[in-house]
């Protein structure tokens, strides 16, 4: 979480980017729902100097609760409280500098040690009506050893825009990946699976990363490193996940997300439902489009 968020400035000038609001809750909760569902018990937030108001969010706020308690207001009270459950850890590391996602990862080592671990970017909200995208790729990698990417198809024109992968199909969700590449151009991008923000890891990739030089954009890449997995002959798949993915990582994005939420709401959805009818469109389409 130690980009600076540009696309959302000047709000993200003072608000982390992370804790922009889709609906009641900031994006960096919905994440941490789906690392605890998935049965992660040690939470590592790897930030920057500047967003401490993340590290306060999920701090207890003696001065509310107290005042909500006061108030019999107890519904609230455990909204408040329930922002980290008391089994699970929260760990803040710093990235002092903007050194790619590759970097980021490192970061933790020093709090994963050699274990299996998963990576969630905030900014892709993955809404599922059954178990989140962490949970599903936790659940192939059983062994400890197996990585797990999400994968999803994106028009060939803007593959550029991620990492892409070259598999070999196992099943209808999972495949072998054989290949990646960081952010081709479409005329060399070995097909149109792109790799949005879910990762399982296994701790082998820590010493890849260490002895990773700067990749594309002069930042260590993480999907070098996992590269790196491959020509070990380690197994590595590209996972299909249920659910919408939302890239709030721009506006559009996040107003999507927010309509989605708000007609999965069952006191907002009439509401939003008929101020869509109005729409441009006349169906809504024109609002909601596709995640």
């Amino acid at each position: 979480m130690a980009g600076l968020g540009t696309r959302f400035l000047p709000a993200t000038k003072v608000v982390a980017k992370e804790m922009l609001p889709v609906l009641d809750k900031p994006l960096i909760q919905y994440a941490v729902n789906e690392a605890v569902e998935a049965g992660a018990d040690t939470l590592v937030f790897v930030t920057n100097r500047y967003k401490h108001a993340i590290a306060d969010y999920f701090d207890k706020a003696y001065e509310l609760e107290a005042k909500l308690q006061e108030k019999n207001k107890e519904e609230l009270l455990r909204l408040v409280q329930g922002t980290l459950p008391t089994h699970v850890r929260a760990i803040f590391v710093t990235q002092p500098e903007a050194l790619g996602l590759g970097h980021a990862v490192l970061c933790a080592r020093p709090v994963v040690g050699d274990e299996a671990f998963g990576v969630i970017l905030p900014d892709d909200l993955i809404d599922h009506d059954g178990p989140g995208v962490l949970f599903q790729m936790a659940q192939l990698n059983a062994d400890g050893r197996t990585g797990v990417i999400a994968v999803e198809e994106v028009a060939h024109h803007q593959t550029e825009k991620y990492g892409i992968v070259d598999v070999e199909s196992i099943n209808e969700r999972s495949s072998c990946i054989r290949s990646m590449v960081e952010k081709p151009a479409p005329m060399n991008a070995p097909s149109n699976l792109a790799v949005v923000g879910r990762y399982v890891l296994p701790g082998r990739i820590f010493p890849l990363l260490e002895q990773l030089k700067p990749g594309v954009g002069g930042e260590i890449q993480l999907t070098d490193a996992i590269d790196g997995l491959l020509h070990e002959q380690s197994r590595v798949l590209a996972y299909r996940f249920k659910g919408i993915r939302f890239d709030c990582g721009n506006k559009l994005g996040l107003v999507r997300a927010t309509l989605h939420m708000a007609m999965r709401d069952p006191a907002l959805a009439p509401t939003v439902r008929d101020f869509l009818s109005k729409a441009p469109s006349g169906d809504g389409t024109a609002y909601l489009g596709q995640g």
